[in-house]
């Protein structure tokens, strides 16, 4: 079983938080959920999201630590490693099951990471 196309060109996406380029890895009626809060975000939201990180930071970098295709998607674990603009330097740990349907976009994302480290992000 070889990855899903779509699977790169996300993560080159979002690494450089082009937001127009990650909606159109999803499908339109894609969801989005997240272990730290429990909801399931629309693709609209999750470009919100991404839009308002993108405005807090200077850079970031999704560092693959494993990308393994499973049946109906894939499995990517991952650090994020943000820089803000003072250049305080934030990461995390994730795990993401990406599923993607036969179109070859993103149905489906169910994301685990521990934002506490991320919490100057957001202050």
């Amino acid at each position: 079983m070889s990855l899903p196309v779509v699977a790169q060109r996300f993560i080159d996406a979002i690494t450089i938080g082009d937001a127009g380029a990650a909606r159109s890895c999803y499908a339109p009626d894609a969801d989005i959920w997240h272990n730290f809060d429990d909801i399931t975000q629309t693709v609209d939201d999750n470009i919100a999201l991404m839009n308002a990180m993108t405005k807090r930071i200077a850079d970031r970098r999704y560092v693959i630590r494993r990308l393994e295709p499973i049946e109906g998607g894939y499995l990517q674990q991952h650090t994020l490693e943000l820089v803000l603009p003072d250049g305080r330097e934030l990461s995390t740990e994730a795990v993401a099951i990406v599923m993607v349907n036969d179109d070859g976009l993103i149905s489906r994302i169910d994301e685990w990471l521990d934002p506490a480290p991320l919490a100057p992000l957001f202050a």
